[in-house]
């Protein structure tokens, strides 16, 4: 790679959703591979990392990816400095919680500010349902979900932060995603993390965009 680092690719994702919906929890469970039990709201942006192999679907090497997971604040109040970590973001997981009508209708208004801040129009994106494992408390059913999803386009996933159910099966989803993006863009100004598309604009330096990280948002 010639660059120092002992990895092939840093990804950056973003955690979005209301307050309480399990953000931190999740990726909290997918780092550590346990359920963090006392709920801390999240001030402003935080973020955990972990470092994996990746292996292409069909074939070619493998490849190291070192994963950084932005965690950010759902509270109205951070919303202006949250939105300043869209475009920088190459796919997005967006939760909700099951047990909680509210956190489902607030979806469309994520999906909007996705729309708006996000590095283009169409950014990868995971919805993932959390809090599975509280199925008597439930009030979103699975068919309303997957209907909301098919609308606009998004895979879906059911999740617990507390059990782990699926929740490396929904990052393996955004992964795949965004390496199959960045495998199959011909111009990196429709990488993510590359502004050029938001803006209407060329990417300014699109000499290796797939092979160098500092070319996809980093």
């Amino acid at each position: 790679m010639g660059n120092g680092k002992d990895y092939d690719y840093l990804i950056k994702f973003l955690a979005l959703g209301d307050s309480g919906v399990g953000k931190t929890s999740f990726l909290y469970h997918y780092t550590e591979g346990v359920f963090q039990q006392q709920f801390i709201s999240t001030v402003g942006i935080d973020f955990r990392e972990k470092r994996l192999i990746y292996r292409r679907e069909g074939g070619g090497p493998p490849q190291g990816v070192h994963l950084q997971l932005w965690d950010t604040a759902g509270q109205e109040k951070f919303r202006s400095l949250t939105t300043a970590f869209y475009r920088d973001a190459m796919g997005f997981l967006l939760l909700f919680d099951l047990t909680n009508e509210q956190s489902f209708i607030d979806v469309r208004n994520w999906l909007e500010q996705l729309k708006t801040h996000a590095y283009c129009e169409d950014p990868d994106i995971v919805l993932c349902g959390n809090k599975v494992d509280l199925e008597e408390h439930r009030v979103v059913s699975e068919q309303r979900a997957r209907e909301m999803a098919q609308k606009y386009g998004l895979r879906y996933v059911e999740t617990s932060a507390a059990t782990g159910h699926h929740v490396e099966a929904a990052v393996t989803h955004l992964l795949d995603a965004v390496m199959k993006r960045m495998a199959t863009a011909v111009d990196s100004s429709l990488l993510p993390g590359r502004r050029g598309r938001a803006k209407g604009l060329l990417a300014a330096d699109d000499d290796g965009a797939e092979k160098n990280d500092n070319n996809c948002g980093c």
